[in-house]
């Protein structure tokens, strides 16, 4: 069950990140995450050799309204921007974030 809510997070924040490269206004925000740390998340997300998020994915999270992104979970839009879902569903533990109940 933890996996599957992982995964679903993971897909949300991922087809985030689809929207925000999209977008051309940095100011803009999705689920109360600027743009800006959207793109600051991707190098985390994206196979074959994902870094470590940043400090600024991770402040950017931490201020993003997870239940929104965890929307966004069975979106094809992730894979198809190169974001890999399981890897977008495990950034919340690495930044020391919880998981929110039903991602």
């Amino acid at each position: 069950m933890e996996r599957v809510q992982k995964l679903f997070c993971v897909a949300l924040l991922l087809a985030v990140l689809a929207i925000a490269s999209n977008i051309a206004n940095a100011q803009s925000t999705i689920c109360k995450m600027p743009v800006a740390g959207l793109m600051a998340c991707k190098p985390s997300v994206t196979p074959p050799n994902p870094t470590a998020p940043s400090a600024d994915c991770c402040s950017a999270l931490s201020h993003a309204d997870i239940n929104c992104l965890c929307s966004y979970k069975n979106s094809n839009l992730l894979p198809s921007l190169g974001i890999d879902p399981k890897l977008a569903m495990q950034l919340p533990g690495k930044c020391k974030l919880p998981h929110p109940a039903n991602c």
